[in-house]
């Protein structure tokens, strides 16, 4: 019997090493993590529980369960095949029944084409998923490596996308395809890079250097957000006094309604230990939004930001700040929401574009008043 125990781990030990060291070593050079290093950085030490041998499971982050799976880029560049489907459906199912976060380490090159359909089918039953996880549990997906196809697909129906810079990218077709078709050379970077996707398309909610600085950004966001819709927000102990007084508040706001000040430092100044975390901070920055923490409970913050644009609302600011309140909505997260719009307006508004296209002359924003 003890045979069939060595064998077994063994294999264990085999799949622990995914594509083998030479794949490892590889990917190391490129500045990436392996799928397992990742989990082990963003888990609290010890606490991963893998099922199946493929790289998904569930652990902690500071105390507080999460499911995770990760795409191995060393076996197959991460690929999904059908069986690969089943076991993050599978996942998805348990985080569900749960009411526990899921967190996506994306780093994959798509399906698997010698399964064809079969890997297509897959990606749809991971969709249907992501739908009916919506709005249930927070759904978290990081890209970590260059991502097409149904990779980009599913992320985009979850909570929030985080990028790295550099080694990340999302596009349905990467460069030699669009070469292909229309005969124009981009680069991976200009096709679906990080710089693209935080501050042009907005499907990026922020990007950071590395992977290990994007895993401890990532345990930090956890720590802001309910485990589902039937969870209040979490609450952690403060070591900010509550009836703390800051004279400079009386001065932030200066007294011309036409001189600009950053919103940030108002929110700073209002959050315990001045930890706020910002969301989508590199679009559409005449609006501010992000979690706080006040009396140690979650907040989220919806603030004009005079330095850009005199904080006025266009489109882009509009839809980013809407789809924040709808998350914080889902989740019984309180919004704090600071209005201010100085009388700059008037020459931010001549900027903003009617639906059909014409320019505005101003009079489109009338009404639009500072409020303090």
């Amino acid at each position: 019997m003890k045979h069939i125990f060595d064998g077994l781990e063994r294999r264990r030990a085999s799949a622990r090493l995914g594509g083998g060291q030479k794949r490892i070593e590889a990917q190391h050079a490129r500045g990436k993590l392996t799928a397992r290093e990742r989990i082990e950085l963003l888990l609290d030490h010890g606490s991963f529980e893998e099922f199946d041998m493929v790289v998904t499971g569930w652990g902690t982050v500071n105390g507080r369960a999460v499911f995770v799976f990760a795409k191995d880029f060393t076996v197959f560049g991460g690929s999904l095949s059908e069986t690969h489907a089943q076991k993050i459906t599978k996942l998805q199912d348990m985080a569900l029944k749960n009411r526990a976060p899921i967190i996506g380490l994306f780093d994959a090159g798509g399906a698997r084409i010698q399964e064809g359909v079969a890997a297509l089918g897959g990606y749809g039953e991971v969709f249907q998923r992501n739908v009916m996880a919506s709005g249930v549990i927070p759904q978290i997906s990081v890209i970590m490596g260059p991502c097409a196809g149904g990779d980009v697909y599913s992320p985009a129906m979850t909570d929030f996308i985080f990028m790295v810079r550099d080694t990340s990218y999302m596009f349905v077709t990467g460069p030699d395809v669009v070469k292909t078709v229309t005969n124009e050379t981009v680069t991976a970077e200009e096709l679906g890079g990080a710089s693209v996707h935080t501050t042009k398309s907005s499907i990026a909610d922020r990007a950071y250097d590395n992977d290990v600085e994007t895993l401890l950004q990532m345990r930090r966001l956890i720590d802001f957000l309910p485990s589902s819709n039937q969870d209040e927000p979490p609450e952690w102990p403060a070591f900010d006094e509550v009836d703390r007084l800051d004279e400079s508040l009386d001065t932030i706001v200066p007294d011309n309604p036409n001189k600009p000040y950053d919103i940030k430092e108002l929110i700073h100044k209002i959050v315990d230990e001045a930890d706020f975390f910002e969301i989508q901070d590199a679009h559409a920055r005449n609006i501010v939004i992000g979690f706080g923490r006040i009396e140690g409970r979650t907040v989220g913050f919806v603030a004009n930001q005079p330095l850009v644009l005199a904080g006025v609302l266009d489109i882009d600011a509009s839809k980013k700040a809407a789809r924040f309140v709808r998350f914080c909505d889902c989740f019984n997260i309180p919004i704090v929401t600071f209005v201010d719009v100085p009388q700059a307006w008037r020459e931010a508004a001549v900027r903003i574009r009617r639906s059909d296209g014409a320019e505005s002359d101003g009079h489109h924003a009338k009404g639009v008043r500072r409020r303090l």
